[in-house]
């Protein structure tokens, strides 16, 4: 999320000290950028494309789903989307994907954070970005809803995956409540897995508290570990 009508730079710097006014590149050559609103980066400053195959591609087992179903929680520059479309692609297996973000990054600025995209579909987000978007391509179909994902009605029962990818607990806590997870819990499907970054033992309690089965995962790069949750099959 980004706070409306703040203007940024599309100027990627190759620091860590990088604030709103640029875009950092992180050691895995991938982009992400720093929120005024929130005090964070997007994604990892260790690896924004590691963390996304790592936590969520791989931490939600979509890599090996034969036609995953996506639901995530904060689009964000479309880091994970684009790494899980990557993956479908390579795959040959279609893919679902509905995101949530109340307040959309500049489209300059995804197209900054994706400067090695070449892809029709993602190509199609930034033709149509700023407004609720919905892009269907052979094998893909992505709703991405410009709403307060607290106060949406989620699928019940449908996500094979949900990523969980909100700024942190401490900066951004609508969307790790108690409440807020049990519902997320609720728009699993059976044997689905739900998949965070983070690895606070608030967040884990939630998650158990909403029926998951909770464990944590050796983290990406710069982080020991991170939670994944699944549903009972």
């Amino acid at each position: 999320m980004y706070r409306r009508g703040r203007r940024y730079s599309e100027r990627v710097v190759d620091s860590e000290d990088a604030r709103a006014d640029g875009l950092l590149r992180t050691p895995d050559g991938s982009v992400t950028a720093y929120s005024a609103r929130f005090g964070e980066h997007y994604s990892s400053r260790h690896g924004a494309r590691t963390q996304a195959r790592h936590v969520f591609v791989e931490g939600s087992r979509t890599h090996l789903q034969g036609a995953p179903r996506v639901l995530e929680v904060g689009f964000g520059l479309g880091i994970n989307f684009r790494a899980t479309l990557a993956d479908a692609r390579t795959r040959g297996v279609p893919l679902t994907y509905v995101a949530f973000e109340f307040d959309p990054a500049p489209r300059s600025v995804l197209e900054a954070a994706a400067e090695d995209t070449n892809d029709d579909v993602w190509a199609a987000v930034l033709a149509s970005w700023g407004a609720p978007l919905t892009v269907d391509h052979p094998g893909v179909h992505l709703d991405v809803r410009v709403d307060d994902v607290t106060a949406a009605l989620l699928p019940a029962g449908w996500a094979t995956a949900i990523y969980l990818d909100g700024f942190s607990p401490a900066r951004n806590p609508e969307v790790w409540t108690p409440a807020f997870t049990e519902r997320l819990a609720g728009a699993l499907a059976p044997g689905g897995v739900l998949t965070t970054y983070s690895a606070a033992g608030d967040v884990r309690r939630a998650l158990l508290a909403a029926g998951l089965q909770v464990t944590k995962r050796a983290g990406p790069p710069g982080k020991r570990e991170h939670l994944v949750a699944e549903r009972p099959a």
